[in-house]
């Protein structure tokens, strides 16, 4: 019995068309170059295959920008975290992205917020969370959240209030 025959009706799982995935430029081809700069980088994007509430999970710990004044690099793991509304991120092209942004002199906070803009803007996703944790630098480490919508920001002004 396939998997076709197996599933229960009413899932409302397909598999995407060749054609419609026909804008996917660089899954499957080894000779891409990374982008000079996250301007020069595309987000490609693909029809979700599901039309229930799901989330899909991105994390690198290979991520590098750097410092706009000292132009020293700072590393950090990038966790993406989003609940897909019509379209989902390719992968491969989320890799190159984020590869764009090693020559990108930029603060930790605007980097992050670029990188949630940037996403929310190629696949209009549900919802949508940007984590990123950056390496400590003088011995402080620094962790910037970007979520999409937007989070209540009464509780995001000063003391807490």
């Amino acid at each position: 019995m396939g998997f076709e025959a197996a599933r229960p009706p009413g899932l409302g799982l397909s598999v995407p068309k060749a054609k419609k995935t026909a804008r996917l430029t660089l899954l499957g081809r080894s000779e891409a170059k990374i982008p000079s700069s996250p301007s020069e980088a595309r987000l490609e994007t693909f029809p979700n295959p599901a039309r229930r509430n799901y989330s899909i999970h991105f994390e690198t710990d290979d991520f590098t920008s750097l410092c706009p004044v000292t132009g020293q690099a700072d590393f950090a793991r990038i966790d993406i975290d989003y609940v897909p509304d019509r379209l989902c991120v390719e992968s491969k092209s989320l890799k190159f992205y984020l590869a764009a942004f090693r020559n990108e002199r930029a603060f930790n906070e605007a980097v992050t917020n670029r990188i949630l803009d940037d996403f929310v803007r190629a696949c209009r996703p549900r919802s949508a969370i940007v984590n990123a944790q950056f390496s400590a630098r003088g011995g402080i480490a620094l962790t910037v959240r970007a979520e999409y919508p937007a989070g209540d920001r009464r509780r995001a002004g000063r003391n807490g209030r």
